[in-house]
């Protein structure tokens, strides 16, 4: 793992000013996320982390977020050891942070990543570099510069995906982990923060994996921009109201969940419940019992499939799910570790 973030080495010739309405609309932005996150904007002296991988997108918010928040911006790029380009982009990165007076630190993964999921293997190793990063910087928040066209691409993709509302709600403005992740740029567009990075005379960096056509972002991408008809910015929009409705949900399931979940006897009453609310009941009863029972595997997130459960419950039966079986008696749904699997 690399150093803490450290003073910047010294300026080279300066930026271009951003225009000052860019400015205002970031620090607008970001200052309803904050108000969000942490019930109220942050103070003054408040340490901001950035995530700033050298693409364009990143570049805007690191030279926007630097403009808005003087003195109180670090930056970090992460090298996951994948492409061999990945060390000179990193650089890159450093030297447009020196420029503009922002602690910067480049961070490898504690160990290589190999294996299959490559790209959510590398995601899990970047936030947890950046996490450890912050806590040695005293930051408060991370930054990262996903976009409106991101927002209309993951749509798009969890469309065809078949996702339920709450994988439709897309990325995030707000994720809560070790660290509150804030995402400001979800309303702009990716061509609008290139025009800021080349007003500003920043360079940045393409990452050949997003013309990569193995992956389905980029077929995505590469389908909205050789059409007409779809709009990227409504599709976001979308995005965004369909979590909204995702969050009316999430309150309705945790006054039900008071009333018909017994802690006690793990038992659930929800047969007579529409389909969602049981769907997001089912999946805390298990998340539930797995952490009281400290069941760690198989894998289990609110994206997996329980709709073979559910029918199972539905009928009178039961059926096991990530290591805890549950069952149908009467209007009661009952949960319990599953047993262990029989050695021949």
């Amino acid at each position: 793992m690399s150093p803490p973030a450290v003073p910047p080495a010294s300026a080279g010739d300066p930026l271009n000013p951003l225009d000052p309405a860019w400015v205002e609309r970031f620090r607008a932005d970001f200052d309803q996320l904050c108000i969000r996150a942490f019930d109220g904007a942050l103070a003054t002296d408040t340490r901001i982390a950035l995530a700033v991988s050298g693409g364009a997108d990143s570049m805007a918010m690191l030279l926007l977020a630097a403009t808005a928040c003087p003195g109180r911006v670090v930056a970090a790029t992460v090298d996951h050891g994948l492409r061999p380009e990945a060390a000179d982009e990193a650089a890159m990165v450093a030297g447009v942070c020196a420029r503009l007076g922002v602690p910067h630190v480049t961070l490898t993964p504690a160990e290589p990543i190999t294996g299959s999921s490559l790209q959510g293997r590398a995601r899990a190793a970047r936030y947890a570099a950046l996490f450890a990063w912050m806590r040695r910087a005293n930051a408060c928040a991370l930054l990262t510069a996903h976009h409106a066209d991101d927002q209309a691409e993951t749509l798009l993709m969890r469309l065809n995906r078949a996702s339920g509302v709450a994988g439709l709600s897309g990325i995030r403005p707000i994720r809560s982990d070790e660290f509150p992740v804030l995402r400001p740029l979800l309303g702009w567009r990716r061509a609008a923060l290139r025009d800021i990075v080349a007003a500003a005379g920043a360079p940045w960096v393409d990452d050949p994996s997003n013309a990569d056509p193995h992956h389905d972002r980029t077929r995505i991408r590469d389908m909205l921009a050789n059409q007409s008809m779809l709009d990227a910015a409504a599709l976001a929009q979308s995005a965004a109201h369909i979590a909204e409705t995702n969050a009316a949900f999430d309150a309705l399931v945790d006054r039900f969940w008071a009333d018909r979940w017994d802690d006690r006897n793990a038992t659930l009453r929800a047969l007579d419940l529409p389909r969602e609310l049981q769907r997001r009941m089912v999946r805390r009863a298990i998340h539930t019992m797995r952490a009281l029972k400290h069941i760690t595997l198989p894998v289990f997130t609110d994206s997996a499939n329980i709709e073979s459960l559910l029918d199972a419950l539905e009928s009178g039966s039961g059926a096991t799910q990530a290591g805890v079986q549950a069952a149908a008696k009467g209007e009661i749904w009952h949960f319990r570790p599953a047993p262990p699997r029989r050695s021949h």
